[in-house]
């Protein structure tokens, strides 16, 4: 039996995500956080780890179906947070560029996503409704 607070759960890391985008972005463009290389490589080696033990513990066969339900955001959230960290340390972008702001707002929300929907597998793990 699938369990449905979980597309529920999602879409609410999805829409918190989107926020965190937009703030974040607006905070770098005003040049009130910055985002150096050494935070990039640790959100990249985070999503890293996050993508190889979800790909070696999770088999969707011997589940109720719900972790495969989750496992969409978990990897949108994964390969979004690799692509957009590894384009900001291979160019750099001056403090207050437009392009800039809008893929560090990409990669914050991105890794909000990453986080919002492995508690959301967590807790479909864990059937805590």
């Amino acid at each position: 039996m699938k369990n449905c607070c979980v597309r529920l759960c999602n879409a609410l890391g999805i829409f918190f995500s989107v926020i965190v985008a937009i703030i974040g972005g607006f905070l770098t463009y005003n040049a009130t956080i910055t985002v150096t290389p050494a935070f990039l490589w640790v959100l990249f080696g985070i999503a890293v780890v996050y993508q190889a033990v979800i790909l070696v513990k999770t088999d969707c066969a011997n589940t109720n179906g719900c972790i495969c339900e989750a496992l969409g955001t978990v990897f949108t959230g994964i390969l979004g947070t690799i692509v957009t960290s590894l384009i900001l340390l291979g160019i750099t972008f001056a403090a207050t560029s437009v392009l800039g702001a809008v893929i560090t707002g990409l990669l914050l929300g991105f890794f909000t996503l990453l986080i919002t929907s492995v508690v959301c597998l967590i807790k479909c793990i864990a059937n805590c409704d």
